[in-house]
């Protein structure tokens, strides 16, 4: 399944994947109109310190997702055809179970909603990813695990050349 992956060592936590993200989930799709929205809308990434580094987190859509077990309402499932965790904030009623039980923290309660908000993937957006797209150092990566690995690679092997 393809996912949302971060090369630490490009990561400058600039959070320009937050905002990106933020905007993406605007009723409006414009930085200067989701300033503007009330409520704001909610980024679905979050960049945290680990161990002095920045790490962009995001829903990690897992394989055995807790917050899907956790869900009174049934606003979180797990697509059988994408395999991605996916909600519906509509019949959210509040309760931030999904919140508590999420082994990542990527679920993002939004207070004055009384709903949650997560990353589903930008699945109205067509192309790459806002927070991929938005990253200046290309640290964001979106795809399976072996092309990550693969894109890590030949980033080590340029690295390499050049102090050559």
């Amino acid at each position: 399944m393809k996912e949302i992956y971060c090369d630490i060592n490009l990561c400058m936590a600039c959070r320009s994947c937050e905002l990106a993200c933020a905007v993406e989930h605007s009723k409006v799709k414009s930085l200067a109109g989701a300033v503007n929205e009330t409520p704001r809308p909610k980024q679905r990434v979050h960049v945290l310190g680990m161990k002095g580094r920045p790490l962009p987190l995001s829903c990690r859509h897992c394989d055995d997702p807790a917050c899907v077990k956790a869900c009174m309402a049934g606003v979180m499932k797990k697509s059988p055809k994408t395999g991605t965790v996916e909600s519906n904030p509509d019949k959210c009623v509040g309760c931030f179970m999904c919140v508590m039980v999420c082994p990542y923290g990527a679920i993002t309660p939004v207070l004055e909603m009384k709903k949650v908000a997560k990353c589903n993937h930008c699945e109205d957006k067509e192309g790459e990813k806002a927070c991929v797209s938005a990253c200046p150092t290309g640290a964001l990566f979106y795809g399976e695990p072996a092309e990550f690995e693969e894109c890590l690679k030949k980033r080590k092997q340029v690295s390499a050349g050049k102090g050559a």
